[in-house]
């Protein structure tokens, strides 16, 4: 019997794909990350040789997309290329018809990059240590701007102020480039924001880079310490991007479509693209993944808990 349902799977990854492949993007067209998607998409066609159409449902901060994968069958033929928002949303929203960490299974990671925690040049204040003290003299006057409420830049300062304990005023924006442009007026005095905005900023000296929320530096920023290293341990937030399939699709397919995307990340041309939108190549197994995921969720999912943080 283990021999035939093993010969079941291994006929299945070999007669995979014989028709278009859906892949569900929850952003806008013409962004970042909708990029990276469609880059991925076009190797993923080249590869299967069949079309891996791109099929932008944005809204709910990504919800929408999510709920149709989720509920979608588990052939192989819906997949959906989310990003670090997927881990966020069993936390922040009260009501949803779907569990991503159950009805969602990650084939791969694909892209990655960090947050970088940055000031105002106004503010006085030029390193974390001296921003920690500064902040603590002044509880709750500082103001910081995030995305929105429950976003990823919205709970990375609710994670340093806990690990800080600092107090600060949140100014929540519609979207990250509203929130960039807070911090560029002055209105916002810190913010947490991805790298690409960041390394254009700091290295134009309209904001001040205190430390990236990574275990690395940046070599684009190579003179920004990393949290560890700035004296906060435990501080990491990214903006990663990846692939997932609806839960209960055959591992075969599943290790096909990991196997393809590994191979696409290793070409110079993905590496250049990626390159382009301040995005590095990632790319692990399901395996890796899914334990990466599932930590993802239950540490937003903590901060969230401890902070407050919840949406209807």
């Amino acid at each position: 019997m283990c021999a035939l349902i093993a010969g079941i799977g291994t006929a299945c990854a070999q007669e995979y794909p014989v028709r278009a492949i859906r892949m569900l993007v929850p952003f806008p067209a013409g962004g970042g990350s909708d990029t990276i998607a469609r880059v991925t998409a076009q190797k993923l066609s080249a590869a299967l040789g069949q079309q891996v159409v791109v099929d932008n449902r944005a809204g709910a901060s990504g919800n929408i997309a999510a709920e149709i994968a989720a509920k979608a069958t588990p052939d192989g033929y819906t997949l959906m290329f989310a990003n670090s928002s997927l881990a966020i949303t069993p936390a922040v929203y009260t009501r949803l018809a779907f569990d991503p960490v159950k009805d969602l299974v990650p084939v791969s990671m694909v892209s990655s990059y960090p947050f970088v925690l940055v000031v105002h040049p106004t503010l006085p204040v030029k390193s974390v240590k001296e921003l920690i003290a500064h902040a603590k003299a002044k509880p709750g006057e500082l103001t910081y701007s995030s995305a929105g409420a429950g976003t990823m830049s919205h709970l990375a300062m609710e994670l340093f102020s806990l690990r800080t304990g600092v107090k600060l005023t949140h100014l929540p924006y519609k979207g990250a480039a509203p929130a960039s442009i807070g911090l560029l007026s002055g209105e916002a005095q810190l913010g947490f924001i991805v790298m690409p905005v960041a390394q254009v900023q700091i290295n134009a000296g309209k904001l001040r880079g205190l430390a990236v929320a990574a275990k690395n530096r940046s070599a684009v920023v190579p003179q920004v310490p990393t949290m560890q290293e700035a004296g906060v341990a435990d501080n990491e937030a990214l903006q990663w991007n990846g692939l997932f399939a609806p839960a209960k699709t055959p591992q075969a397919i599943l290790d096909r479509l990991y196997r393809e995307v590994i191979k696409a990340l290793a070409t110079a041309e993905v590496k250049q693209r990626f390159e382009a939108e301040g995005a590095d190549p990632a790319g692990n197994t399901p395996k890796e993944f899914a334990a990466f995921f599932r930590a993802e969720a239950a540490k937003w999912a903590d901060v969230t808990k401890r902070s407050g943080t919840k949406l209807d």
